[in-house]
């Protein structure tokens, strides 16, 4: 029963994994005791029972020599992903899915769903959808319900909870047995039918009156779980990835927050850049290049005018010190941004490099600006050491300024970390180099002073800039001095919420014609990531504006 040997090889071996099956079916035939432990060992172990004994399936397979029915074996996104919503369920919180199309999701939280029916006594379990036919239709696999009695009647009738008959008890958007239910909703009616322990909410993005869906649903679920691609700027879906955190796997839910699960395209063991490359072809041929930005690359400005950064030049520079041979960095200089929080629900967040190479990014929650100082200082000697300085710019604008009275503290008491310089960075400042152009060598070329709006709308312009270098540079091959690139690399922690943040900014012109820049359109949250990392990557003249110590 233990045998879970398919899953670290991909593509599974199905033939292999149907004779496992067989095996653990004959085990638990045995005798009323192996049963017992089989129920034992599934009640705590939702991806161990997936894995073992569900299906899913795949009509695309019709016709073909594969299988429509397919034992589920996960891979190691997918994976995480029943985790994060067992780990939701535990913590009594909520949680929502941001998924590229054709990852599995819903069958997953079908999968979770069933679970829960057969081993969790008194579970209610919720599910809804914008229209009754995605939430039920009979004989249509595409529909949630008809996939959970489909799945329900394959599954060895030992596990079947008391009173479920798959004759008598699966109705239309109704299964029951004698201690748990699943039932179903659409549309303005969803969450009217009484309280559940986890409810479902399919195609979250895209319902009609979401505010008055999120009201009937707050007072009967303490766990919902939003699944969805990205569907533009400002609607709820969006409003409340925007204020939640993502979760972090093998760690505990968040409560009181919405916890956040990213299922990306390039998670797929399956889905390769050739693949993305050529179904994005096919998009561009068909004129629909912004619905797959919003249903494959989960872009949520797809259709807004005058991003700053687009999303396809952040995706070019993840990993591009290793697609472009950046070599070693380590002796380049380092330099470092830390946003400030600002108060509310804001966070502080710090940002590193080395060269031009991303090294890390953090964000917290503390509102003592003397711990955040000691914390970004303490990341930033890390960094630091005789013969290599880094220079870490702070937000000194409103509650940032505290960090200037912390580091005097610190060199007062003899307890500034060595070879770290501190420099204020204020957004609406005036530019640097104020007298030479945009485009140096250039006569044409505007004067900064006269194109920029502030040192904010010039850092973003900056880099904006290192981002369509490398993106050329990475699908074009055209050469570029490396101290013009950016590179993201794909092993740091929350850089999908970093991709996002980065392509999140618009700009435009004000009344003076310079550019400004909207860090926060409507409906979106402070980009604090990204802002630390702006400050990280346009570096101020240290006699320019008023820096808190000396080089040490």
């Amino acid at each position: 029963m233990l045998d879970r040997t398919s899953q670290h090889v991909w593509p599974p071996d199905y033939k292999r994994e149907m004779m496992a099956r067989l095996a653990r079916a004959d085990i638990l035939l045995e005798s009323l005791e192996s049963a017992a432990v089989g129920r034992a060992y599934y009640r705590t172990r939702p991806v161990e029972f997936i894995e073992h004994w569900c299906y899913t399936f795949d009509p695309r397979n019709a016709g073909t020599d594969r299988p429509t029915k397919i034992p589920f074996l996960l891979f190691p996104r997918q994976r995480e992903f029943i985790e994060f919503l067992h780990a939701c369920l535990r913590s009594e919180t909520g949680g929502l899915i941001e998924k590229s199309r054709d990852m599995g999701a819903t069958w997953l939280c079908v999968a979770f769903s069933a679970w829960l029916f057969l081993f969790e006594r008194d579970a209610t379990i919720g599910w809804g959808s914008r229209k009754a036919a995605s939430v039920d239709q009979i004989g249509d696999m595409s529909s949630i319900f008809e996939k959970m009695r489909w799945l329900l009647r394959s599954m060895p009738p030992v596990f079947w909870p008391p009173g479920f008959d798959p004759n008598s008890t699966m109705s239309y958007m109704r299964i029951y047995s004698d201690h748990s239910s699943i039932t179903g909703e659409s549309g303005d009616d969803i969450g009217r039918g009484g309280r559940t322990l986890i409810y479902f909410k399919d195609e979250s993005a895209h319902y009609e009156h979401p505010e008055a869906i999120e009201a009937a649903l707050s007072d009967n679920t303490r766990v919902q779980i939003d699944i969805s691609s990205v569907n533009g700027l400002g609607n709820v879906f969006h409003r409340k990835r925007e204020a939640g955190v993502e979760w972090e796997p093998g760690r505990p839910a968040i409560r009181g927050k919405t916890n956040v699960f990213v299922m990306n395209w390039s998670d797929h063991p399956d889905k390769t850049q050739d693949w993305y490359e050529e179904r994005r072809s096919l998009a561009v041929d068909a004129g629909l290049l912004h619905v797959f930005a919003q249903e494959v690359d989960r872009n949520y400005s797809a259709s807004v005018e005058g991003v700053v950064i687009p999303a396809e030049w952040v995706r070019s520079a993840i990993d591009a010190h290793e697609r472009l041979d950046f070599g070693d960095e380590t002796k380049h200089a380092c330099y470092g941004g830390l946003d400030v929080a600002d108060g509310g629900g804001d966070r502080n967040a710090m940002a590193i490099r080395e060269g031009v190479t991303l090294r890390s990014v953090e964000q917290w929650g503390e509102r003592d600006t003397g711990i955040t100082t000691r914390r970004a200082l303490d990341a930033a000697s890390a960094y630091a050491r005789k013969g290599r300085r880094i220079k870490l710019q702070y937000d000194s604008v409103g509650v940032g300024a505290g960090v200037k009275a912390e580091a005097n503290r610190l060199k007062d008491d003899g307890l500034m970390p060595k070879f770290v310089g501190l420099v204020s960075w204020n957004a609406g400042a005036a530019v640097l180099n104020p007298d030479k152009r945009v485009i140096a060598e250039d006569d044409e070329s505007p004067l900064n002073k006269d194109f920029y709006g502030n040192l904010k709308a010039q850092a973003w312009w900056k880099l904006r800039l290192r981002f369509e270098r490398t993106h050329r540079a990475v699908r074009d091959g055209v050469k570029y001095d490396q101290m013009e690139l950016i590179s993201l690399p794909s092993t740091l922690p929350l850089l999908r919420t970093l991709e996002k943040e980065l392509s999140q900014p618009t700009m435009s012109k004000n009344s003076r014609m310079k550019l400004i820049i909207d860090k926060q359109p409507e409906g979106t949250r402070s980009p604090n990531l990204a802002d630390a990392v702006v400050m990280a990557y346009w570096p101020v003249d240290e006699l320019a504006y008023d820096t808190s110590f000396e080089w040490l």
